[in-house]
């Protein structure tokens, strides 16, 4: 009876180290290569839950080989700059943010701040765009979400350890000014959509973190790029299109020197029909899936 179970024992425990056992992170990456240049490309995800787990041996084996790590922002850890870029581009107190929505707009915002408990003139002082980041970071921070366990800043803290050089293709006010120029339309659209988003950002953010995970790029475009070229196509061009050009252009010139780099940018930038990947391509230069 004893070799009659044996099977189904070893059976049994392999089972139940596949339960409970996670699946292996592998967000997606891509590589870029000639004669004496290596170039990875990464995309993340800028606030995640603390228990999150994404690293992965093929990530961490770039990373390590890199002599320099690249990100969107180089300052995005500077609080206090960052405050003051805030008070001085995110405010306008003497053009109260309720003034500028339509009846409907209006009623939409008011309902849904007095659903999350928001005092109704809290943002007030605040320009549209100020506003729609707002309501778009508060459902994800009360979720559990936050920038502290964001993979740019943790990546920033490994090459810094690492003795790794960090630059970054933009900076926090030139990003923040990006916003700040938008036509007026746009930034009340932006900020509507947070509005309607509020209640379901949270899950939609576990989908989306989920598939970047896995390195679901069908998904991850479908959640991210996709209603955006859609619905907000100002806006698209303004955040993802035109800065995949000048990012790529950027990537190109560094492909003419030598070494390793290690490129880590929001996933929306690398992916649909417009992603930095194909920037390169249309430049001649080829990444492929790593």
């Amino acid at each position: 009876m004893f070799s009659r179970l044996k099977a189904p024992a070893a059976l049994l425990a392999g089972l139940l180290l596949l339960v409970a056992t996670p699946a292996l992170a592998q967000p997606a990456m891509w590589v870029i290569k000639d004669r004496d240049s290596t170039i990875y490309l990464f995309g993340t995800v800028h606030v995640l839950k603390k228990d999150t787990v994404w690293r992965s041996p093929r990530m961490e084996a770039a990373l390590a080989s890199a002599d320099e790590l690249w990100l969107e922002l180089d300052d995005a850890d500077d609080t206090t700059a960052m405050q003051s870029l805030v008070n001085s581009l995110g405010m306008d107190p003497a053009n109260p943010l309720s003034g500028r929505l339509a009846e409907a707009e209006r009623a939409r915002y008011d309902a849904a701040l007095n659903r999350a408990g928001i005092p109704l003139g809290a943002l007030d002082g605040m320009k549209p765009w100020m506003a729609g980041l707002t309501l778009s970071v508060l459902p994800l921070m009360k979720a559990g979400y936050d920038p502290t366990y964001g993979v740019d800043g943790l990546l920033k803290a490994d090459a810094r350890t690492a003795g790794k050089a960090v630059r970054a293709f933009e900076s926090s006010e030139r990003q923040l000014r990006l916003f700040d120029s938008l036509p007026l339309e746009t930034q009340v659209a932006f900020l509507m959509t947070s509005v309607d988003e509020m209640e379901e950002s949270s899950t939609s953010l576990d989908s989306l973190v989920a598939n970047w995970s896995k390195g679901n790029i069908s998904g991850l475009e479908e959640e991210m790029v996709r209603p955006m070229r859609k619905d907000s196509p100002g806006l698209y061009k303004a955040l993802l299109t035109d800065r995949n050009v000048a990012w790529a252009e950027v990537l190109a010139e560094r492909l003419k020197g030598q070494g390793v780099s290690f490129v880590a940018v929001g996933s929306a930038h690398l992916v649909g029909r417009d992603s930095v990947q194909v920037q390169l391509a249309r430049r001649g230069i080829r990444a492929r899936r790593y």
